[in-house]
């Protein structure tokens, strides 16, 4: 694999022929992919919602209107489109499920280790909940950490793939039921393949130079 000829490959696709699927094998990776995706202290703040039906498509169009309406149509032909949402808090619940899940998978071989494990998570997490009050800025810096992954993992399934954050994110949290369920949306993915219509696939793509971005010491 060459990451840097996918990483020059891949761009913001901006129309997609909807006539064209993702395999199932592709849908299973990516999905592998989002739940091994890294996170500080594998907290885990996250969830994500694949809509690959027209009816699931549709609900998440909801979200895109007026100002955003531009992006209504990637949404409802895209083949797939991902939600990335966050965790309203990382209360006792979810962390405690989360170390138990690491304790069935392994990862301790003592009960003092799983003890030093979930208190140093809780360490971090009570950081940013007393001391910084950053927690929901901190839990979103994870989930685009999903996000930069699952687009990267798109370029190398030879999968096109548009990120969006321009969309009305209480119309979203409405339309999927999210508030109930202790999660809000962050960010979207429309994921398929280009149509003819794409004017973007045409256009060399264009970053600063090496230079300018990048120092070596």
């Amino acid at each position: 694999m060459n990451i840097a000829e996918i990483a020059q490959r891949r761009y913001t696709t901006k129309a997609f022929d909807p006539s064209r699927k993702i395999p199932e094998a592709s849908l299973e990776q990516i999905r592998e992919l989002l739940r091994n995706a890294p996170s500080s202290v594998n907290s885990q703040p996250w969830h994500f919602i694949i809509a690959g039906s027209e009816a699931g498509k549709a609900q998440v169009a909801q979200g895109m209107h007026g100002p955003y309406a531009y992006n209504e149509p990637k949404v409802r032909n895209a083949s797939h489109v991902v939600v990335l949402c966050v965790r309203d808090t990382l209360d006792d619940a979810h962390l405690s499920a989360v170390v138990d899940q690491e304790e069935r998978d392994g990862r301790f071989a003592t009960p003092d280790n799983k003890a030093t494990q979930d208190n140093t998570r809780r360490f971090f997490v009570g950081l940013h909940q007393k001391d910084y009050a950053d927690e929901r800025q901190w839990m979103e810096k994870q989930v685009y950490l999903a996000f930069g992954s699952l687009l990267f993992a798109a370029g190398a399934l030879a999968i096109d793939a548009c990120p969006m954050e321009g969309f009305d994110a209480e119309a979203l949290d409405t339309a999927l039921g999210l508030r109930e369920k202790g999660l809000r949306s962050v960010a979207v993915i429309a994921l398929g393949y280009r149509s003819a219509e794409d004017f973007n696939a045409k256009l060399p793509k264009s970053r600063l130079p090496a230079t300018a971005v990048i120092s070596e010491i």
